[in-house]
C-alpha cells in the first residue's frame, strides 16, 4: 500500500508528508500506522501521527513554483536532530536553497534569468541566523554544510522573506494540518496562489 501511495505523491503533495511518515514504519508496523494508512487511501487527507517520536529528528518541507505552478516539493526526515526550532527552520531552509539554485540553472538553460529569488521563511530567527555572518553560541554548532544559505544569501541569489505561519502554504509538508484549513492544501495544488506570490518562489517550513 504505502508503494502505491508513494506513486501518487507525484500528482498529489498534500499526501506528501503523511506518506512519508506512514513509510518510517513500514518495518514494524502497529495497527494505528495501518488506520492511518487506509484514511490517505479513503480521502486522500494527511495522518494524525505526530513527528518521529523515535530519534527525534524534525522534517524539512519545502515546495518551489514558478509564477503560480507547483512545479516541486519535498518532506523528508533532517539527517541530524535540530536542538532548536530556529535550527531546525534553518536546515530545512539550506535544502530549499539548494533546490532552487538547482530550478535558476535549469531555466537559465532556457534563457529565462532571475535576480534575488525571494524564498519564503516563517521563522524570523533562521532568518537572523542566516543574515547575521558572527556566530554566537547558540548557532556555533550547526553543520558548516548548511551556512551554504548565508552564503547564497551575501552573493544575492536569494531574498529570505518573512511570512506569517497562517499563510505559509508547505506547512502540508512537516505536519499533519486541522481539517479547517484544507482550503489552503487546495489551492496549492490548484495552483491558485495569491499573485502577490508571482515569479520564482520557494515556500518552507
Amino acid at each position: 500500500m504505502i508503494g502505491s501511495l508513494l506513486y501518487l505523491t507525484a500528482t498529489r503533495p498534500d499526501i506528501q508528508f503523511a506518506v512519508c511518515l506512514c513509510a518510517r514504519y513500514q518495518a514494524s508496523p502497529r495497527t494505528s500506522h495501518h488506520q492511518a494508512v487506509k484514511r490517505i487511501f479513503r480521502g486522500f487527507s494527511d495522518a494524525d501521527h505526530a513527528g518521529c517520536w523515535i530519534d527525534r529528528k524534525s522534517t524539512s518541507g519545502t515546495c518551489q513554483l514558478l509564477g503560480t505552478s507547483l512545479v516541486s516539493w519535498s518532506s523528508r526526515k533532517q539527517v541530524s536532530v535540530a536542538l532548536s526550532t530556529t535550527e531546525a527552520e534553518y536546515v530545512a531552509a539550506a535544502s530549499c536553497c539548494s533546490q532552487l539554485l538547482w530550478m535558476k540553472a535549469t531555466l537559465s538553460d532556457f534563457d529565462l534569468r532571475f535576480g534575488r529569488i525571494p524564498l519564503l521563511v516563517d521563522s524570523t530567527s533562521a532568518i537572523s541566523v542566516a543574515k547575521n555572518p558572527v556566530l554566537d553560541s547558540r548557532t556555533k554548532h550547526i553543520d558548516v554544510r548548511f551556512h551554504f544559505l548565508r552564503d547564497h544569501y551575501e552573493k544575492g541569489d536569494i531574498e529570505l522573506i518573512h511570512v506569517v505561519s497562517g499563510n505559509q502554504l508547505a506547512d502540508i509538508f512537516t505536519k499533519p494540518l486541522e481539517l479547517q484549513v484544507e482550503g489552503v492544501d487546495n489551492e496549492l495544488i490548484k495552483g491558485e496562489i495569491e499573485s502577490q506570490w508571482t515569479g520564482l518562489i520557494a515556500l518552507l517550513v
